[in-house]
């Protein structure tokens, strides 16, 4: 038997779990829950991503594949049952942020160069109108206030017309929101990982993936380069956003002849990390760009 630290993929778990336990800490999450937490995924990966190839997944099955006993694959198994799918809980359906969209790309509520307009709130191509298409049942004035909180859009003092000064919505200060968009940011990495060391076996292309890393950078730079990769990571998204955008079918609002009723989720994740200072210098390092 090998031993648990000679295992290249326990040594990317030991990696990927040490800041998972100092948030699940930071949280007042302990260890008995985190295990519990755990063991629901176990089962809902054995019996959903793991099907038999000629029958429906059993809970024996489940249990073999995860090493659980019978009782606990069905005990975790009903808890899965009472819960809301998880894929409906998807948080690209924010409600502000979708608002956003579809200010930016809904012809209904451009300027005549296809910018965003400045709209009124109220009346004919307002925000209000926009907030019904794009939000559902929420109030406009909450969409509004909030939108206002995080300084995506500004009102005039004296007319109160609203413009939209970023084209995207990022919450502040709402740490609920924020552990969601890191579930949803941390579950599409290990899933496009997933896929990129096993798409050879079917054939399949693997998915981009890349990172760029320096490990010898002065601090004094350090403010520079935050604020200069903030910038072109927004203007990356930006430009992306502007291709996929329109094709999502709540935005352009039809559906094309022949195409099919299935709906895929896709997207690109941009994100700025940066450690502590090294307590000794390393040795110069250069650029590194990884590609699974």
């Amino acid at each position: 038997m090998k031993k648990a630290h000679a295992n290249p993929l326990h040594q990317a778990l030991l990696r990927i779990l040490r800041p998972l336990a100092r948030l699940l800490l930071r949280n007042s999450i302990p260890y008995g829950e985190f295990a519990e937490l755990v063991k629901r995924a176990y089962v809902e990966a054995a019996l959903e991503d793991f099907p038999g190839e000629r029958r429906k997944p059993t809970d024996s099955g489940a249990a073999v594949k995860t090493g659980l006993t019978r009782k606990e694959v069905k005990r975790q198994r009903d808890i899965l049952a009472g819960q809301p799918a998880g894929k409906s809980e998807i948080l690209h359906t924010n409600r502000a942020s979708r608002v956003v969209s579809g200010w930016v790309h809904d012809p209904t509520f451009q300027d005549i160069a296809g910018e965003p307009a400045t709209l009124a709130f109220d009346g004919p191509q307002s925000f209000c109108e926009l907030t019904k298409k794009y939000s559902g049942d929420m109030p406009p004035r909450s969409v509004l206030d909030e939108l206002l909180r995080v300084g995506v859009v500004s009102a005039e003092n004296d007319t109160g017309e609203l413009t939209l000064k970023q084209r995207a919505y990022v919450p502040i200060g709402d740490n609920k929101e924020m552990l969601q968009i890191f579930g949803e940011d941390v579950s599409d990495l290990i899933a496009t990982v997933d896929h990129n060391l096993v798409c050879g076996e079917g054939g399949r292309q693997p998915l981009f993936q890349r990172t760029l890393t320096y490990n010898n950078i002065p601090p004094e730079v350090m403010e520079a380069w935050r604020k200069h990769a903030a910038e072109q990571s927004q203007a990356l998204l930006e430009q992306l956003d502007s291709w996929l955008g329109p094709q999502d079918r709540d935005v352009s609002g039809c559906l094309a002849e022949g195409s099919p009723q299935e709906s895929v989720r896709t997207g690109v994740s941009v994100f700025y990390f940066e450690e502590a200072p090294f307590t000794e210098a390393p040795q110069p390092g250069s650029k590194r760009e990884r590609t699974s």
